[in-house]
Protein backbone atom coordinates (compact mmCIF):
# COMPACT_ATOMS: atom_id res chain seq x y z
CA UNK A 1 0.00 0.00 0.00
CA UNK A 2 1.37 3.38 -0.98
CA UNK A 3 1.37 5.91 1.85
CA UNK A 4 -0.10 9.39 1.67
CA UNK A 5 2.32 11.87 0.13
CA UNK A 6 1.53 15.46 1.19
CA UNK A 7 4.19 16.84 -1.16
CA UNK A 8 2.25 15.44 -4.11
CA UNK A 9 -0.89 17.22 -2.93
CA UNK A 10 0.95 20.56 -2.83
CA UNK A 11 2.57 19.89 -6.21
CA UNK A 12 -0.87 19.26 -7.74
CA UNK A 13 -2.23 22.51 -6.28
CA UNK A 14 0.72 24.42 -7.76
CA UNK A 15 0.43 22.63 -11.12
CA UNK A 16 -3.26 23.48 -11.43
CA UNK A 17 -2.56 27.14 -10.64
CA UNK A 18 0.41 27.47 -13.01
CA UNK A 19 -0.99 25.42 -15.89
CA UNK A 20 -4.43 27.00 -15.71
CA UNK A 21 -6.52 23.84 -15.63
CA UNK A 22 -7.10 20.41 -14.09
CA UNK A 23 -3.81 18.52 -14.00
CA UNK A 24 -2.64 14.96 -13.49
CA UNK A 25 0.63 14.99 -11.55
CA UNK A 26 3.15 12.19 -11.01
CA UNK A 27 6.60 12.17 -9.41
CA UNK A 28 9.56 11.68 -11.80
CA UNK A 29 12.03 9.25 -10.28
CA UNK A 30 14.98 10.25 -12.45
CA UNK A 31 15.04 13.75 -10.95
CA UNK A 32 18.10 15.31 -9.37
CA UNK A 33 19.42 14.57 -5.90
CA UNK A 34 18.27 17.85 -4.34
CA UNK A 35 15.17 18.95 -6.25
CA UNK A 36 11.88 17.22 -6.97
CA UNK A 37 10.42 16.98 -10.46
CA UNK A 38 6.84 16.06 -11.38
CA UNK A 39 5.29 15.21 -14.72
CA UNK A 40 2.17 17.31 -15.28
CA UNK A 41 -0.50 16.48 -17.85
CA UNK A 42 -3.11 19.09 -18.72
CA UNK A 43 -5.26 17.73 -21.51
CA UNK A 44 -2.92 16.90 -24.39
CA UNK A 45 -0.10 19.04 -22.99
CA UNK A 46 2.74 17.78 -20.81
CA UNK A 47 4.98 19.86 -18.54
CA UNK A 48 7.68 19.37 -15.95
CA UNK A 49 7.02 20.90 -12.54
CA UNK A 50 10.21 21.43 -10.58
CA UNK A 51 10.29 22.05 -6.84
CA UNK A 52 13.48 23.71 -5.60
CA UNK A 53 14.96 23.32 -2.11
CA UNK A 54 14.59 26.37 0.08
CA UNK A 55 17.74 28.40 0.80
CA UNK A 56 19.36 27.27 4.05
CA UNK A 57 22.20 28.46 6.27
CA UNK A 58 24.79 26.16 4.65
CA UNK A 59 23.51 26.82 1.11
CA UNK A 60 21.80 30.21 0.74
CA UNK A 61 21.59 30.07 -3.06
CA UNK A 62 18.29 30.92 -4.74
CA UNK A 63 18.26 27.96 -7.10
CA UNK A 64 14.88 28.77 -8.60
CA UNK A 65 15.85 32.32 -9.64
CA UNK A 66 19.19 31.11 -10.97
CA UNK A 67 17.71 28.42 -13.20
CA UNK A 68 14.78 30.52 -14.39
CA UNK A 69 17.12 33.41 -15.22
CA UNK A 70 19.50 31.12 -17.12
CA UNK A 71 16.73 29.44 -19.11
CA UNK A 72 15.15 32.75 -20.05
CA UNK A 73 18.53 34.12 -21.15
CA UNK A 74 19.06 31.06 -23.35
CA UNK A 75 15.56 31.28 -24.80
CA UNK A 76 16.07 34.96 -25.61
CA UNK A 77 19.15 34.09 -27.65
CA UNK A 78 17.84 31.04 -29.46
CA UNK A 79 19.46 28.17 -27.57
CA UNK A 80 16.96 25.40 -28.26
CA UNK A 81 18.21 22.31 -26.44
CA UNK A 82 16.98 23.28 -22.95
CA UNK A 83 13.56 23.49 -21.25
CA UNK A 84 11.44 26.61 -21.58
CA UNK A 85 10.01 28.43 -18.58
CA UNK A 86 6.21 28.40 -18.67
CA UNK A 87 5.33 29.86 -15.27
CA UNK A 88 6.83 30.36 -11.80
CA UNK A 89 5.50 30.19 -8.24
CA UNK A 90 8.28 31.93 -6.30
CA UNK A 91 6.45 31.90 -2.97
CA UNK A 92 6.26 28.11 -2.89
CA UNK A 93 9.47 27.46 -4.85
CA UNK A 94 8.18 25.87 -8.08
CA UNK A 95 8.75 26.41 -11.80
CA UNK A 96 6.62 24.95 -14.59
CA UNK A 97 8.86 24.02 -17.51
CA UNK A 98 8.33 22.55 -20.94
CA UNK A 99 8.58 18.76 -20.95
CA UNK A 100 11.58 17.23 -22.70
CA UNK A 101 11.01 13.69 -23.92
CA UNK A 102 14.10 11.56 -23.62
CA UNK A 103 16.00 8.97 -21.64
CA UNK A 104 19.17 9.20 -19.52
CA UNK A 105 22.40 9.11 -21.49
CA UNK A 106 24.08 5.78 -20.79
CA UNK A 107 26.45 5.28 -23.71
CA UNK A 108 28.40 8.42 -24.65
CA UNK A 109 29.35 8.68 -28.31
CA UNK A 110 32.01 10.94 -29.77
CA UNK A 111 29.22 12.91 -31.44
CA UNK A 112 27.74 13.59 -28.00
CA UNK A 113 30.98 15.22 -26.91
CA UNK A 114 30.81 17.47 -29.98
CA UNK A 115 27.20 18.34 -29.10
CA UNK A 116 28.27 19.30 -25.58
CA UNK A 117 31.08 21.47 -26.93
CA UNK A 118 28.71 23.24 -29.33
CA UNK A 119 26.30 23.90 -26.46
CA UNK A 120 29.08 25.34 -24.29
CA UNK A 121 30.19 27.53 -27.19
CA UNK A 122 26.67 28.97 -27.41
CA UNK A 123 26.70 29.66 -23.65
CA UNK A 124 30.17 31.21 -23.87
CA UNK A 125 28.94 33.58 -26.59
CA UNK A 126 26.32 34.96 -24.19
CA UNK A 127 29.00 36.54 -21.99
CA UNK A 128 29.14 39.58 -24.28
CA UNK A 129 25.38 40.21 -24.19
CA UNK A 130 24.37 43.23 -22.07
CA UNK A 131 22.00 41.16 -19.93
CA UNK A 132 24.77 38.70 -19.05
CA UNK A 133 25.85 41.15 -16.38
CA UNK A 134 22.62 40.31 -14.51
CA UNK A 135 23.62 36.67 -14.09
CA UNK A 136 24.97 35.61 -10.65
CA UNK A 137 28.27 34.01 -9.87
CA UNK A 138 28.17 30.27 -10.51
CA UNK A 139 27.73 28.04 -7.49
CA UNK A 140 31.03 27.62 -5.64
CA UNK A 141 32.87 29.65 -8.26
CA UNK A 142 36.63 29.07 -8.26
CA UNK A 143 38.39 32.21 -9.48
CA UNK A 144 41.83 31.38 -8.06
CA UNK A 145 43.91 28.45 -6.93
CA UNK A 146 43.63 29.73 -3.39
CA UNK A 147 39.83 29.65 -3.60
CA UNK A 148 39.93 25.98 -4.63
CA UNK A 149 42.18 25.30 -1.65
CA UNK A 150 39.79 27.19 0.62
CA UNK A 151 36.86 25.10 -0.55
CA UNK A 152 38.84 21.90 0.01
CA UNK A 153 39.80 23.07 3.52
CA UNK A 154 36.18 23.91 4.29
CA UNK A 155 34.86 20.56 3.05
CA UNK A 156 37.60 18.68 4.88
CA UNK A 157 36.85 20.46 8.16
CA UNK A 158 33.17 19.68 7.84
CA UNK A 159 33.82 16.00 7.15
CA UNK A 160 36.25 15.80 10.07
CA UNK A 161 33.37 16.93 12.25
CA UNK A 162 31.50 13.78 11.21
CA UNK A 163 34.42 11.45 11.93
CA UNK A 164 33.95 10.53 15.59
CA UNK A 165 31.51 7.66 14.87
CA UNK A 166 33.03 7.04 11.41
CA UNK A 167 36.42 5.38 11.85
CA UNK A 168 36.72 4.42 8.17
CA UNK A 169 36.04 7.98 7.05
CA UNK A 170 38.60 9.33 9.52
CA UNK A 171 41.25 6.87 8.34
CA UNK A 172 40.63 7.75 4.70
CA UNK A 173 40.86 11.48 5.31
CA UNK A 174 43.98 11.44 7.47
CA UNK A 175 46.01 8.66 5.87
CA UNK A 176 45.02 8.90 2.21
CA UNK A 177 43.41 12.25 1.40
CA UNK A 178 45.59 14.67 3.39
CA UNK A 179 48.96 13.33 2.07
CA UNK A 180 47.63 13.48 -1.50
CA UNK A 181 46.35 17.00 -0.91
CA UNK A 182 49.70 18.21 0.42
CA UNK A 183 51.53 16.73 -2.56
CA UNK A 184 49.14 17.92 -5.27
CA UNK A 185 48.66 21.40 -3.78
CA UNK A 186 52.44 21.89 -3.87
CA UNK A 187 52.45 20.72 -7.49
CA UNK A 188 49.68 23.18 -8.43
CA UNK A 189 51.48 26.12 -6.84
CA UNK A 190 54.76 25.17 -8.54
CA UNK A 191 53.10 24.93 -11.96
CA UNK A 192 51.34 28.28 -11.53
CA UNK A 193 54.59 29.90 -10.44
CA UNK A 194 56.48 28.39 -13.39
CA UNK A 195 53.86 29.83 -15.74
CA UNK A 196 54.19 33.28 -14.16
CA UNK A 197 50.67 33.14 -12.70
CA UNK A 198 49.52 34.27 -9.26
CA UNK A 199 48.00 31.32 -7.39
CA UNK A 200 46.08 33.60 -5.00
CA UNK A 201 44.84 36.30 -7.39
CA UNK A 202 41.23 36.28 -8.63
CA UNK A 203 40.78 35.80 -12.35
CA UNK A 204 39.99 39.16 -14.02
CA UNK A 205 36.50 39.64 -15.40
CA UNK A 206 37.67 39.59 -19.00
CA UNK A 207 38.77 35.95 -18.56
CA UNK A 208 35.56 34.76 -16.88
CA UNK A 209 32.61 33.32 -18.73
CA UNK A 210 29.10 32.05 -18.12
CA UNK A 211 29.04 28.36 -17.32
CA UNK A 212 26.33 25.79 -16.60
CA UNK A 213 28.04 24.47 -13.47
CA UNK A 214 27.45 20.75 -12.81
CA UNK A 215 27.29 20.36 -16.57
CA UNK A 216 27.65 16.97 -18.16
CA UNK A 217 25.92 13.96 -19.63
CA UNK A 218 24.47 13.10 -16.22
CA UNK A 219 22.31 16.21 -16.74
CA UNK A 220 21.23 15.47 -20.29
CA UNK A 221 18.50 13.50 -22.06
CA UNK A 222 18.65 11.62 -25.35
CA UNK A 223 15.61 12.40 -27.42
CA UNK A 224 14.23 11.30 -30.76
CA UNK A 225 16.90 10.67 -33.34
CA UNK A 226 19.58 10.52 -30.66
CA UNK A 227 19.70 14.29 -30.15
CA UNK A 228 20.72 15.58 -26.72
CA UNK A 229 18.94 18.13 -24.55
CA UNK A 230 20.44 19.61 -21.39
CA UNK A 231 18.75 20.15 -18.03
CA UNK A 232 19.48 21.42 -14.52
CA UNK A 233 20.83 24.97 -14.47
CA UNK A 234 20.48 25.67 -10.74
CA UNK A 235 24.21 26.45 -10.49
CA UNK A 236 24.55 28.62 -13.63
CA UNK A 237 26.63 31.79 -13.59
CA UNK A 238 30.00 33.48 -13.93
CA UNK A 239 33.13 31.45 -13.26
CA UNK A 240 36.53 30.44 -14.56
CA UNK A 241 36.03 28.10 -17.54
CA UNK A 242 38.90 26.05 -16.10
CA UNK A 243 36.49 24.80 -13.44
CA UNK A 244 33.92 23.70 -16.02
CA UNK A 245 36.58 21.96 -18.09
CA UNK A 246 38.18 20.20 -15.11
CA UNK A 247 34.78 19.03 -13.90
CA UNK A 248 34.01 17.53 -17.31
CA UNK A 249 37.35 15.72 -17.33
CA UNK A 250 37.03 14.40 -13.79
CA UNK A 251 33.32 14.09 -13.00
CA UNK A 252 32.74 10.71 -11.32
CA UNK A 253 29.22 10.51 -12.73
CA UNK A 254 30.35 10.31 -16.35
CA UNK A 255 32.08 7.53 -18.26
CA UNK A 256 34.06 9.38 -20.92
CA UNK A 257 36.79 7.40 -22.59
CA UNK A 258 40.35 8.71 -22.51
CA UNK A 259 39.98 9.66 -26.19
CA UNK A 260 36.78 11.61 -25.45
CA UNK A 261 38.37 13.40 -22.51
CA UNK A 262 41.36 14.37 -24.64
CA UNK A 263 39.03 15.58 -27.40
CA UNK A 264 37.03 17.65 -24.94
CA UNK A 265 40.15 19.14 -23.40
CA UNK A 266 41.53 20.20 -26.79
CA UNK A 267 38.16 21.65 -27.79
CA UNK A 268 37.97 23.60 -24.52
CA UNK A 269 41.44 25.06 -25.07
CA UNK A 270 40.30 26.21 -28.50
CA UNK A 271 36.97 27.57 -27.20
CA UNK A 272 38.39 29.46 -24.21
CA UNK A 273 41.85 30.06 -25.65
CA UNK A 274 41.25 33.76 -26.24
CA UNK A 275 42.58 33.87 -22.69
CA UNK A 276 46.21 32.91 -23.32
CA UNK A 277 46.61 31.63 -19.74
CA UNK A 278 43.71 29.17 -19.92
CA UNK A 279 45.66 26.02 -20.85
CA UNK A 280 48.39 26.69 -18.29
CA UNK A 281 45.86 27.30 -15.51
CA UNK A 282 43.99 24.14 -16.49
CA UNK A 283 47.15 22.03 -16.34
CA UNK A 284 48.10 23.46 -12.97
CA UNK A 285 44.70 23.25 -11.28
CA UNK A 286 43.17 19.97 -12.53
CA UNK A 287 44.56 17.98 -9.55
CA UNK A 288 42.93 20.33 -7.04
CA UNK A 289 39.55 19.89 -8.70
CA UNK A 290 40.05 16.14 -8.48
CA UNK A 291 40.66 16.44 -4.74
CA UNK A 292 37.56 18.59 -4.44
CA UNK A 293 35.52 15.90 -6.19
CA UNK A 294 36.80 13.23 -3.80
CA UNK A 295 35.35 15.26 -0.91
CA UNK A 296 32.09 16.05 -2.73
CA UNK A 297 31.53 12.31 -3.04
CA UNK A 298 31.49 12.14 0.77
CA UNK A 299 28.58 14.57 1.24
CA UNK A 300 26.40 11.64 2.33
CA UNK A 301 28.31 11.59 5.63
CA UNK A 302 26.92 15.04 6.49
CA UNK A 303 23.57 14.54 8.27
CA UNK A 304 21.81 17.62 6.90
CA UNK A 305 22.92 16.80 3.36
CA UNK A 306 21.52 13.30 3.76
CA UNK A 307 18.20 14.73 4.98
CA UNK A 308 17.92 16.67 1.72
CA UNK A 309 18.61 13.48 -0.24
CA UNK A 310 15.68 11.88 1.60
CA UNK A 311 13.39 14.78 0.74
CA UNK A 312 14.43 14.44 -2.92
CA UNK A 313 13.53 10.74 -2.85
CA UNK A 314 16.59 8.68 -1.87
CA UNK A 315 15.69 4.97 -1.85
CA UNK A 316 18.70 3.44 -0.08
CA UNK A 317 19.65 3.48 3.59
CA UNK A 318 22.12 5.97 5.01
CA UNK A 319 24.61 3.20 5.79
CA UNK A 320 24.41 1.94 2.21
CA UNK A 321 24.93 5.43 0.83
CA UNK A 322 27.95 6.14 3.06
CA UNK A 323 29.61 2.81 2.25
CA UNK A 324 29.09 3.32 -1.48
CA UNK A 325 30.34 6.90 -1.49
CA UNK A 326 33.43 6.16 0.59
CA UNK A 327 34.35 3.48 -1.93
CA UNK A 328 33.89 5.94 -4.78
CA UNK A 329 36.04 8.55 -3.01
CA UNK A 330 38.81 5.98 -2.53
CA UNK A 331 38.66 5.10 -6.22
CA UNK A 332 38.70 8.76 -7.21
CA UNK A 333 41.76 9.50 -5.11
CA UNK A 334 43.60 6.37 -6.23
CA UNK A 335 43.07 7.15 -9.89
CA UNK A 336 43.79 10.88 -9.63
CA UNK A 337 47.54 10.63 -10.28
CA UNK A 338 46.94 8.71 -13.51
CA UNK A 339 44.15 11.06 -14.52
CA UNK A 340 46.34 14.11 -14.00
CA UNK A 341 49.08 12.58 -16.12
CA UNK A 342 46.60 11.73 -18.87
CA UNK A 343 44.79 15.07 -18.96
CA UNK A 344 47.51 17.69 -18.80
CA UNK A 345 50.35 18.85 -20.96
CA UNK A 346 53.76 18.70 -19.37
CA UNK A 347 55.10 16.79 -16.42
CA UNK A 348 53.00 15.91 -13.37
Amino acid sequence: MIGFDPSLVVAKEVAVALAGGPAAVARVRRAGRNSRVYRVRVGARTYALKQYPSPRHDDPRDRLSTEVGALRLMERHGIETVPRVIAVDRDRGYALLSWLDGSPVVQIADADVDTAIAFLAAIHALRRRPEAADQPMAAEACLSGREIERQIEQRLARLRGCCEPEAELAAFLEHAFVPAWQRLAARARAHMDAAGLDFAADLPQRCRTLIPADFGFHNSLRGAGGLLAFVDFEYFGWDDPVKLTADMLLHPGMSLSLHQRDHFRRAAVQLYGEDMTFARRLDALVPLFGLRWALILLNEFIPERWSHRLVAGATETWDEARTRQLGRAREMLASLADQVEDYVDGET
